[in-house]
């Protein structure tokens, strides 16, 4: 991480105001999210459990993307693509591991969670950093197109990539191994998914709230104001990218290893619109609002697919009365909530 002078931290976004409801929130969900498969089962619909795994991963990725979009003011359209590359480490390592060669001849296969994961983090921010110094280069319009570009040209780079499946997608017929656990169970992978994201979110919330997140906020306030006082602000954004970048490898490794397939669906541009719409839907610029948002938008999907085939002609209105609505999204809903209550 980069360090900052006071001086500079001081021309950033001022910390949030103090309030309780984050930590009663927090707390509240960690209760409702230990007792959720419990709650499922009793009430005889084991597929929720299912649900709230989706909704935890997207939490994730939705999340690295508000970094750059609401903390940065970077709106990318091709962060799908590490969500992607993330998925995709798990299932080519999982498919050389079973084929017994090694990739590109010298890469063991693996099906370990321990070592698939932090693979996935890692090449997600490679790839990151490598599009990011590149697409950094440009700003507003022509950075929102680059990343579109870049996005694209992955998505049809694994689509004509024959040996891993190509437009068909890859199996992974089990998913990696995690100790003795037991990992083909939802619950056991449900409990880990979102022990992940607790402490995915935790570190979030240091990282945002640290001398980097408040001189990250002041370049999306002023790019030009901070570059006069001496900030490298390219530097930042480069850094803060290739963070973003991890964090939607991490969620694209466990979604992955959850449906146990991988496609180039998952680096598709409208994958990342879908993240896009979380934000907007939860509150850019707020640490829990893409968890919202993914809860909102998975959960109406899964409700209006269920109803009728033609779901996204209702999902469309639905969205707007909520954003219309929700000025600065769900979570100013909260924080208003607990200001007038204080």
């Amino acid at each position: 991480m980069l360090k900052v002078d006071e001086k500079y931290a001081a021309l950033a976004d001022a910390p949030p105001q103090r309030s309780w409801w984050p930590v009663v929130g927090t707390i509240v969900f960690i209760l409702c999210a230990a007792a959720f498969p419990a709650f499922a089962n009793a009430v005889g619909d084991p597929s929720l459990i299912g649900l709230a795994i989706r909704i935890t991963i997207y939490a994730i990725a939705a999340a690295s993307l508000n970094l750059i979009l609401g903390y940065g003011g970077m709106v990318s359209f091709g962060h799908a693509a590490y969500f992607g590359i993330g998925g995709y480490v798990v299932g080519i390592l999982y498919h050389h591991f079973v084929d017994g060669d090694p990739f590109l001849g010298f890469v063991p296969g693996t099906n370990q969670f321990l070592i698939t994961i932090p693979a996935a983090i890692l090449v997600s921010g490679l790839f990151a950093l490598v599009l990011g110094a590149l697409s950094l280069r440009t700003t507003g319009v022509p950075f929102i197109m680059i990343t579109l570009a870049f996005a694209q040209m992955l998505f049809f780079l694994f689509l004509a990539l024959k040996a891993y499946g190509g437009d068909d997608g890859l199996i992974v017929r089990r998913r990696n191994v995690l100790f003795d656990i037991n990992m083909a169970d939802d619950t056991n992978f449900y409990y880990l998914t979102v022990a992940i994201a607790v402490i995915y979110f935790i570190g979030f919330a240091r990282l945002v709230r640290s001398p980097f997140g408040l001189v990250l906020g002041g370049i999306r306030q002023s790019e030009r104001r901070m570059a006069a006082i001496g900030v490298s602000t390219y530097q930042y954004k480069l850094t803060a990218f290739v963070i973003a970048g991890m964090g939607a490898g991490l969620a694209g490794a466990l979604m992955a290893n959850y449906s146990k397939f991988v496609s180039p669906d998952m680096l598709h541009w409208t994958k990342s619109g879908d993240l896009m719409i979380m934000i907007i839907i939860g509150g850019t610029g707020t640490l829990f609002g893409p968890a919202l948002g993914a809860a909102v938008l998975i959960g109406l999907e899964t409700f209006l697919t269920s109803w009728t085939e033609h779901w996204k002609f209702f999902l469309g209105p639905i969205l707007i009365v909520i954003v219309l609505f929700s000025t600065g999204g769900l979570a100013s809903l909260f924080s208003g909530w607990s200001r007038k209550r204080e």
